[in-house]
C-alpha cells in the first residue's frame, strides 16, 4: 500500500459522517445490535487519516484504486475519482459524489444547528448581551466568586485516565428507550430515555463526579440529559434492568420553553446543559462561538435568575451570586496574545457571557472533551483573571417561596 499524495481529509470526513447518518437509518446493519460498529466508524471519521491508504491490489468486495476504511471484513466506506462507495455485509453500492453525499445529508438527515438549532435564534442562550447595562451586584458578585481567581477550561482530551469534559452522544429514532429511576423523582422528566450501547459518562464509566449523561435526538429535536447516571447492575445501581440517575430532563430544541419554576435539570440551576458546552467544531472549525458558555461557582445564594428555574444553596447571603446570573468579559480585555482556541472562546464570552449553572470550582468553563484539543493552548484562559467580568442585568431575582 502506500498513502495518497493528494486528498481532502476534510470533506472525506464529511463525507463518511453523512454516511452514518444516513445509512444508519436505511440498512440493517446499522440495527441497534450493530451499535458498536456505528460508534467505531463515528470514532474513526473523527481521526486524522493517518491510516487513509490508496490500495495497489484489487479488494474482491471493492475492487481497485479506492481509498478505503473497513470497520470490519465486510462493511466499508471507500473514496474514487470523487465516488463515494459503501460495502455493507459484502454488498456494494454507490452513494455519489462527495458533494452529491454531502447535499443527501444536508437535505435529509442533518446535524444539530442546520434542522435542529440549539433552541430557537431569540432564545437567552443564542442572543448578545455586549449591550446589556451592567448589573448593580456587579461588584459584589465578582468579588464573592473571587477578583484574584483565574477562569479554568475544564474540559480537553484527557483528564485521570478520562476524556475531560461533558461528552455528549447523538441518538437516532431506532435508539433503544429505558426507563430511568430518579432520587429527584418529582423533578425529573420521565419520558424513556434513549441509550445506545455504552453511552459515554461524564468523567468515564467508574467516574465518582456528576456523571453526567447528553443525548441529542437530531431528527426529533430533543435533547436527553442526566445528572449522576448509573447503568443497571453497576456500583451505583443495584437494579438489573433500569438506569438510575439522580435527576434527569428533556428539552425540546425548537422550543424557549423553560421548566418550572423551583425545579431542576441534570443541571443544578434548571438549564440544560448541552448549549453552554464549548465544543471543538466551533472552535476549531467554524472559528465562532455564537451562544452563551457554562460555568460554575462554589458558593450560590439560595435564588435564582430566569432563564434558571432553580437554586441549589442554603445560603440567603445576598453577597453570593444566584443561579443563572450572566456574566461577560468586559470589552476592554485584551485578548491579542491568547492562542487562536482561547481567542474565539474569549469573544464569544465578550459577546455571548456565561450563565451560572452549577455548583462546583470557582470560574470553571465547560465544555465537550476531544482527542484533538490543544490542551496547553487551552490552558492559557487560566491567564484571564475573574476582575476581568461583569454581571449583566437580565432579570429578576427569583427567591424561595
Amino acid at each position: 500500500m502506500k498513502k495518497l499524495k493528494h486528498f481532502n481529509p476534510s470533506l472525506f470526513r464529511r463525507a463518511a459522517l453523512t454516511l452514518i447518518a444516513t445509512f444508519s437509518c436505511q440498512i440493517p446493519v446499522f440495527a441497534d445490535e450493530n451499535e458498536d460498529k456505528l460508534i467505531a466508524l463515528s470514532n474513526w471519521a473523527y481521526t486524522d487519516y493517518s491510516d487513509l491508504f490508496l490500495t495497489e491490489y484489487s479488494m474482491p468486495q471493492m475492487g481497485s484504486g479506492y481509498l478505503y476504511t473497513c470497520f470490519s471484513n465486510l462493511n466499508c466506506i471507500g473514496l474514487k475519482d470523487n465516488k463515494v462507495d459503501i460495502l455493507i455485509n459484502n454488498k456494494k453500492s454507490t452513494v455519489g459524489s462527495i458533494d452529491e453525499t454531502i447535499a443527501m445529508m444536508e437535505a435529509a438527515i442533518k446535524p444539530v444547528g442546520a434542522s435542529c438549532t440549539i433552541f430557537p435564534a431569540d432564545n437567552p442562550w443564542n442572543t448578545d448581551v455586549s449591550n446589556l447595562p451592567v448589573h448593580k451586584n456587579s461588584d459584589i458578585y465578582i468579588t464573592s466568586i473571587g477578583l484574584d481567581g483565574n477562569i479554568h477550561p475544564d474540559f480537553g482530551t484527557e483528564w485521570n485516565g478520562a476524556p475531560n469534559g461533558i461528552p455528549v452522544i447523538d441518538v437516532q429514532q431506532h435508539t433503544p428507550r429505558r426507563k430511568v429511576n430518579f432520587t429527584f423523582s418529582e423533578e425529573s422528566d420521565h419520558e424513556l430515555y434513549p441509550f445506545p450501547n455504552h453511552p459515554p459518562i461524564e468523567g468515564g464509566p467508574n467516574g465518582a463526579g456528576d456523571r453526567h449523561i447528553i443525548m441529542v435526538d437530531q431528527k426529533s429535536c430533543k435533547l436527553f440529559e442526566l445528572f449522576s447516571a448509573w447503568p443497571p447492575n453497576s456500583e451505583g445501581n443495584e437494579s438489573p434492568d433500569h438506569w438510575q440517575a439522580g435527576s434527569g430532563a428533556i428539552f425540546n430544541l425548537r422550543s424557549n420553553e423553560l421548566r418550572g419554576e423551583y425545579k431542576t435539570s441534570a443541571d443544578a440551576a434548571g438549564l440544560p446543559i448541552f448549549p453552554g458546552l464549548v465544543r471543538y467544531s466551533e472552535v476549531m472549525e467554524q472559528k465562532e462561538i455564537n451562544h452563551a458558555l457554562r460555568f460554575t461557582v462554589k458558593k450560590t445564594q439560595r435564588a435564582y435568575v430566569h432563564p434558571a428555574t432553580h437554586f441549589a444553596s442554603k445560603s440567603t447571603d445576598p453577597n453570593l451570586p444566584p443561579m443563572g446570573l450572566r456574566l461577560r468579559l468586559k470589552a476592554d480585555f485584551d485578548i491579542t496574545n491568547f492562542s487562536e482556541e482561547a481567542q474565539v472562546i474569549l469573544r464569544a464570552l465578550k459577546k455571548y457571557g456565561m450563565f451560572l449553572a452549577d455548583n462546583g470550582g470557582n470560574w470553571f468553563i465547560s465544555g465537550v472533551p476531544d482527542p484533538r484539543w490543544n490542551d496547553k493552548n487551552l490552558a492559557q484562559l487560566k491567564n484571564v483573571p475573574g476582575s476581568a467580568f461583569e454581571a449583566v442585568e437580565t432579570g429578576d431575582l427569583i427567591l424561595p417561596q
